[in-house]
């Protein structure tokens, strides 16, 4: 390892004003293959872009997916939503699992990796983030469609995951430059950020056989488990992410 070289890179990126400049200095040298490589990399993070999109992967579950900006970078806290819903998949046998809103496909090639006899199905409205996602899914037997929510999916589900655009129109007007560089469409929920719980909600009753999962904004989790509530009256638990904060809604029906 070149200290040398980590240090002026990690200068570089320090006067840009990014917060973790040696780690990512070091990252950003250990995974590039060659000398060129490294040189626009280095610049492309100096100007501002996520370091996901700049290498090219972020990791998830243990897996390493591909990103690029047609998806939502993979986020630690979606990992509550994915471990959760594995969790409950162990009582189901040969299950049918839904993820909507799935852009890179992480959650669904996450929860097909981790149940390899689970009937797996990811939709995304973005053709653009499916071409990302079945190529994170290549060694899966994932099904993507292209669809509006439920718009062109058949059938009903054992379990529903769902991690969808949750900012509200304040948020978006507030947000990082970085995060500013990742799709729109997968980010703002609607004013109050909650217009895709609502149509979700709306198609719960005849679409869920057992139960769904979605992942909640700071602050959201009463606001969904009201929705939901309202449309399947059964049991309702709260997960919360590492940081304490309200992250999961989940939606049992009763039996």
């Amino acid at each position: 390892m070149s200290k040398q070289t980590i240090d002026e890179i990690a200068a570089r990126l320090r006067k840009a004003g990014i917060e973790n400049a040696r780690l990512e200095a070091r990252w950003l040298y250990e995974d590039a293959p060659d000398e060129k490589t490294l040189a626009a990399w280095v610049k492309r993070r100096e100007a501002g872009e996520p370091l996901q999109y700049v290498e090219g992967f972020a990791y998830f579950m243990g897996h390493r997916f591909q990103v690029d900006g047609r998806v939502l970078i993979p986020r630690p806290d979606t990992e509550i939503l994915a471990e959760a819903a594995i969790n409950y998949l162990e009582k189901l046998e040969t299950p049918s699992v839904l993820d909507m809103c799935t852009g890179s496909g992480a959650l669904a090639v996450s929860i097909a990796r981790a149940r390899r006899d689970a009937i797996v199905t990811a939709v995304d409205i973005s053709e653009d983030a499916l071409c990302v996602a079945r190529e994170n899914g290549a060694d899966t037997a994932v099904r993507f469609v292209k669809s509006d929510l439920f718009a062109e999916v058949e059938g009903e589900f054992d379990v529903i995951v769902c991690n969808p655009p949750y900012l509200t129109s304040d948020d978006m007007d507030e947000l990082q430059s970085e995060v500013r560089q990742e799709p729109a469409l997968a980010l703002f929920g609607g004013e109050d950020g909650l217009d895709f719980y609502r149509r979700m909600a709306n198609e719960l009753p005849k679409r869920m056989k057992h139960a769904a999962f979605f992942e909640v904004g700071m602050g959201q989790a009463a606001d969904v488990k009201e929705i939901m509530q309202a449309a399947v009256p059964g049991r309702c638990e709260i997960f919360c992410d590492l940081a304490g904060i309200e992250r999961v809604v989940m939606i049992e029906k009763p039996i």
